[in-house]
């Protein structure tokens, strides 16, 4: 499993990230797919945000943004987790989630 450092300060930003590494990773063209997200809640205040690519054939690849660590967790269609992603700075979910 690979480890990388990123310095996120939007949203925005770390929804192309996580995006563009899907596409990068399986070879799919940027933008081809469909992405869904949901915010993840623990005790009724957010903890991460769920990410789902809707690739082709039917295959989802996933990735979560955990709160706690301030990492996101990809995983492949399978489940096996293929990249750790540690973020410097992120951006705000308390303002997303509201």
């Amino acid at each position: 499993m690979l480890i990388s450092i990123l310095q996120v300060r939007h949203l925005t930003d770390l929804r192309e990230y996580v995006n563009e590494t899907f596409c990068d990773h399986y070879q799919l063209q940027i933008g081809a797919f469909q992405m869904t997200e949901k915010i993840l809640r623990r005790g009724g205040k957010p903890c991460g945000i769920y990410f789902c690519l809707h690739g082709p054939r039917a295959v989802k690849f996933s990735a979560i943004w955990e709160t706690d660590h301030n990492q996101i967790l990809f995983y492949s269609s399978s489940g096996e987790r293929f990249l750790k992603t540690q973020l410097l700075e992120a951006p705000s979910l308390e303002r997303v989630a509201a």
